[in-house]
């Protein structure tokens, strides 16, 4: 039995732009460190149980529970938009294995979980969100409930037969989902970038030579500002959005928050590897998956390798191995993606989204949006959705060095079809919808609102050559060093994405989030003087691509990822009003019809450097007493602290090296440190795309990572932690 407990009081970074609640003047930037306290108790206990010589079992019962406070915050999100989580978690696994005969293992496993969790908003005011500034106001998930459960069997056969080893088994899994989530029940203001009129320092309207009013472009939070403004003025809502003030947008929710749903999978195999001769071993086999929810059954998974040892025979250890192997990999959709469906169908829940309202910061009752013109946002699920998968192939040769030394050369492929993404399949037709015009536009359902319809359309495309070098110096030093050169590409990056010009693809395919041109990584372990142990792990990654969008809707469709356009390489484009001059060209965010877009993830944001150090020693003292017999060892395995390794299923788990007879008296001390970005170098985290932002093409976070304990953390660059253990 394992039992531990966490007291974690991490802060969360918030760098965001601002108000002066006085003056209304812009506060750039403005930021702060919340603490986020944070607390955890882990229960992992195991039990094994052997009946005979062929037969164990073995019982395992994790139990967690979690306390985070003022959640939510960092990046954008100021101190009101914290949100208290609790959660508990129970983990029931038995496993059975058993020895059927000398060359037959048969293997049973069951698995219940169950998750409870609930979150409750510091504040039920209604957000605000300034894009690419700052996000005000409540959190806007009232109090919310989420119970989940998952039921798991499998039974896996494996057979030795001469120069043959099958596999063949079956999984079974289903799930059930309690929901209440009172999401955006209080309603949200969002504040977009666009044009407006330049004004004077008496706030009018700055005039050109032909009497007509100056545009140029504004940020989010210029636009934010002048509402306060002028409201404080006393000046009509009217006159407000004249001036380039106003909200962009406001939606609320409402209807039944509670909510259940259900889903079963199954999937099957059979598979076998053939020593085909000494030197040569093939393996082959097909697996099929399915499952409710989707009209999907046509997902047979077949896979194929192969291992050759050129010139070597069975008595020598071989120099050379070439392997290849070709395989399909399909995806679950998952329950989560029914359940946003079922609650968003316009019956359960209703989603209503207004256009530039005039009664900020009140919220309207329910009752009376009608006079308001809403439209109402439904999702739904394609009738020809399919399970993703995408279909990979590799090559590779090892050939071992002099001095323990191992180098392979591997190029691998990576080919997805049917991945998910989402399009509003009523969005106004192209051509007759005008942002500045109220209630302009033809819809293809005959009356305005969005349908948001999850498709499997998208496509995914990755080239790979990585080089693996392991190197076994002596005794003491062994070293793991690898590069990647690798290029994806693709036209969706999960279900949240849209395409930024409905029924128009141009621009989509493109680097996938996914395509980090560059990375190396050296991992290792070194033994120093007096036993001082140096495991460093440093990873060279270059930037990451982004989407650059200009934080407006300019088609109709409620969201706010529309690309700026690309003026024509002509004299007269840089003199087109409102063009926003950018580290990639001159972009318009009032792009023309036949204007060009700008390519999804056009932006690539700059590497990172996370060099990381663990140094350990270890003080062994005591012995055994004469004539005490050494315990037996319990299956080895396992990660110990409720994190099992090696697998959900994993017979291990318990602390390793820990048994002890009564006559021992053995004991270990290890004392080590933990270094996580030893250089304290500052790497970025996720670049913002919005070109009306005033931090555009920046981050205002480090890279995420986790602290002791697995909480996660944001507020500090370099992090040190200290640890001991006594073993006896």
């Amino acid at each position: 039995m394992d039992v531990r407990r966490d007291a974690v009081d991490n802060g969360s970074i918030v760098n965001a732009i601002t108000l002066d609640p006085q003056t209304l003047g812009i506060i750039n930037p403005f930021t702060d460190t919340p603490r986020s306290p944070q607390r955890r108790i882990s229960v992992n206990s195991r039990v094994d149980y052997q009946f005979n010589s062929k037969n164990t079992l073995t019982l395992r019962y994790v139990y967690t529970h979690s306390d985070v406070r003022d959640a939510g915050l960092g990046s954008f999100n100021l101190a009101s938009r914290g949100y208290h989580v609790l959660g508990d978690g129970h983990t029931m696994q038995l496993t059975e294995t058993a020895v059927l005969s000398a060359s037959v293992i048969n293997e049973t496993r069951f698995r219940y979980f169950r998750t409870g969790g609930e979150t409750i908003a510091n504040s039920l005011t209604p957000a605000i969100q300034v894009l690419g500034s700052f996000n005000g106001g409540g959190a806007q998930i009232g109090q919310s409930f989420n119970t989940q459960n998952n039921y798991e069997f499998q039974n896996y056969t494996s057979i030795a037969r001469k120069a043959h080893y099958w596999k063949f088994g079956i999984r079974l899994h289903g799930e059930t989902i309690d929901s209440t989530s009172p999401q955006n029940f209080g309603g949200t203001f969002t504040f977009g970038g666009g044009t407006a009129p330049v004004l004077d320092a008496n706030n009018q309207p700055v005039l050109d030579s032909s009497g007509k009013i100056v545009q140029a472009p504004i940020t989010s939070i210029e636009r934010h500002r002048r509402t306060l403004l002028f409201q404080r003025l006393g000046l009509t809502p009217a006159r407000i959005r004249e001036l380039g003030g106003g909200a962009t947008q406001f939606s609320i929710n409402a209807g039944n928050p509670q909510l259940a749903a259900s889903q079963f999978d199954v999937g099957v195999f059979a598979g076998d590897d053939w020593r085909v001769r000494p030197n040569l071993t093939l393996s082959y086999g097909l697996r099929y998956e399915t499952q409710t929810n989707i009209h999907d059954w046509r997902d047979f998974a077949p896979r194929i390798g192969i291992a050759w040892a050129p010139g070597s025979n069975k008595n020598a250890r071989p120099k050379t191995v070439i392997r290849a192997g070709f395989g399909v990999f399909y995806d679950r959709f998952a329950l989560s993606n029914t359940l946003a469906v079922l609650r968003y169908n316009g019956t359960v829940q209703q989603q209503y989204v207004i256009t530039n309202p005039d009664f900020f910061p009140t919220i309207p009752p329910i009752s009376s949006l009608a006079g308001f013109q809403p439209t109402q946002t439904v999702q739904q699920i394609s009738t020809h959705l399919r399970a993703p998968y995408i279909m990979q192939s590799a090559v590779s040769i090892e050939r071992q060095l002099p001095l323990n030394t191992t180098i392979a050369i591997t190029y691998a492929n990576s080919h997805g079809l049917h991945l998910l993404r989402s399009q509003d399949i009523n969005a106004p037709l192209a051509g007759t919808y005008d942002p500045f015009v109220p209630g302009s536009g033809v819809y293809p359902f005959g009356k305005p609102g969005p349908v948001f319809l999850a498709e499997s359309a998208g496509l995914y495309n990755q080239h790979q050559l990585i080089a693996n070098l392991n190197a076994r110096i002596n005794k003491d030093i062994s070293l793991t060093g690898s590069y990647v050169l690798n290029r994806a590409m693709s036209n969706t990056d999960g279900l949240g994405r849209f395409p930024a010009k409905p029924y128009d693809f141009t621009g989509e395919y493109g680097p996938a989030a996914t395509d980090m041109r560059n990375r190396f990584s050296l991992t290792g372990s070194i033994n120093a003087k007096w036993n001082v142990r140096f495991s460093p792990f440093v990873i060279v990654d270059s930037g990451p691509p982004f989407d650059i969008t200009i934080g407006r809707d300019l088609y109709g469709t409620t969201l706010f990822n529309a690309r700026p356009g690309i003026p024509p390489n002509d004299l007269n484009a840089p003199n087109k009003p409102g063009l926003i001059r950018t580290g990639y060209g001159l972009l318009d965010p009032n792009s023309t019809p036949g204007e060009k877009i700008l390519p999804r993830n056009y932006g690539r944001g700059p590497g990172s450097v996370p060099v990381n150090l663990r140094v350990a020693k270890t003080i062994e003292f005591g012995g055994e007493r004469k004539g005490a017999v050494a315990p037996s060892r319990a299956p080895a395995g396992g990660g110990g602290e409720g994190r099992p390794a090696g697998g959900v299923f994993n017979a291990g788990g318990g602390p390793q090296g820990s048994s002890t007879s009564s006559g021992s008296r053995r004991y270990s001390l290890n004392i080590s440190m933990s270094v996580r970005n030893l250089l304290n170098h500052t790497n970025p985290g996720l670049i913002i795309g919005n070109i009306t932002s005033p931090l555009f093409g920046q981050a205002n976070q480090p890279a995420s990572g986790l602290g002791g304990g697995g909480f996660s953390e944001a507020a500090n660059n370099r992090r040190l932690e200290l640890q001991m253990r006594f073993t006896f």
